[in-house]
């Protein structure tokens, strides 16, 4: 099982224990792996090759705002969402779930894949508007 995460340490390492115990087999956290000289993506290929299973944590790393919009939006970060395609193409769609903060906006190409709501809210959301 693999887990793919942005920025929220704490959020990984509560899925992670949570995962552990359900499975009694530790997830693949990606920085934590021997990069043995490979660049991120040749990482993520070969760890990738051994999981048969993904949990994505989708959190409110980075803000966003439409052109037509009045209000900055939580978003994962670009490599969290790349990563779920990635794993939503090589797994399958059924074998990978998308975690998600309250307030996190979340990637409408990935329809079909299971998305999970958790409790926690987008860190330090703001409201305001940019000049």
């Amino acid at each position: 099982m693999f887990i793919v995460h942005g920025h929220d340490n704490a959020a990984k390492h509560e899925l992670a224990r949570a995962l552990h115990k359900l499975t009694g087999t530790e997830p693949t956290i990606l920085h934590e792996q021997p990069n043995g000289g490979r660049i991120v993506l040749e990482k993520l290929e070969h760890y990738a090759a051994a999981s048969s299973f993904a949990v994505v944590l989708l959190t409110g790393d980075d803000f966003v705002r439409a052109k037509d919009a009045e209000t900055d939006q939580a978003r994962a970060r670009q490599n969290v969402v790349f990563e779920a395609g990635y794993f939503a193409g090589r797994l399958g769609r059924g074998n990978v779930v998308l975690l998600h903060g309250a307030g996190v906006e979340l990637p409408s190409d990935l329809a079909g894949v299971v998305y999970v709501s958790s409790t926690r809210r987008a860190r330090g959301r703001r409201d305001s508007h940019r000049s």
